[in-house]
């Protein structure tokens, strides 16, 4: 892609899946740099049947350059059983090839994705990135995201002197 060419975004196919599973392994792999938790490689055969269920429900959006995919986006609106004030699209992964970066490609990504979950009724998206991936939530918040919900962990490998959970009474 030249540095001026507007990247193509368009909705993949079932012909796109393979690439895009290898996509989603490095941006496990990436992942793991922030602490995520998720095995990229023991999870390939789970993600690519997951892709391809995103294919059918129009939940899978690619951007090319000459025909091969160099980035991609999954999402969908929220399913759940509790009545919520807004119906909520889930942003569940975007991706761009390290060459392609810098370019808008992620941008134009997000604002597809952002329309279509528009059109299926969706009033706002949600998104969890690693709290220590600077450069993801930078690109976020340029894009007027907002932080709304924090969540924490803890290892329980090796209790801390003020774990009272794990000491006997008295």
């Amino acid at each position: 892609m030249t540095a001026d060419a507007q990247p193509v975004i368009e909705p993949a196919t079932q012909d796109d899946v393979e690439r895009i599973t290898e996509l989603w392994v490095r941006l496990a792999r990436d992942q793991r740099d922030h602490d995520s938790f998720v095995h990229a490689d023991a999870n390939r055969e789970t993600m690519r049947e997951t892709l391809a269920a995103h294919v059918h429900t129009d939940g899978l959006l690619v951007a090319r350059d000459n025909d091969t995919v160099v980035g991609f986006t999954s999402f969908s609106l929220e399913r759940g059983t509790l009545s919520l004030d807004a119906t909520r699209g889930v942003l569940s992964n975007i991706y761009v090839e390290p060459a392609s970066r810098g370019r808008g490609v992620g941008t134009a990504l997000l604002e597809a994705a952002e329309k279509a979950l528009r059109e299926q009724g969706a009033e706002t998206v949600i998104l969890e990135v690693m709290a220590d991936n600077e450069a993801a939530r930078r690109f976020y918040e340029q894009r007027e995201y907002e932080t709304y919900r924090v969540a924490m962990k803890r290892s329980l490998e090796n209790p801390s002197e003020n774990d009272t959970h794990s000491k006997e009474d008295g």
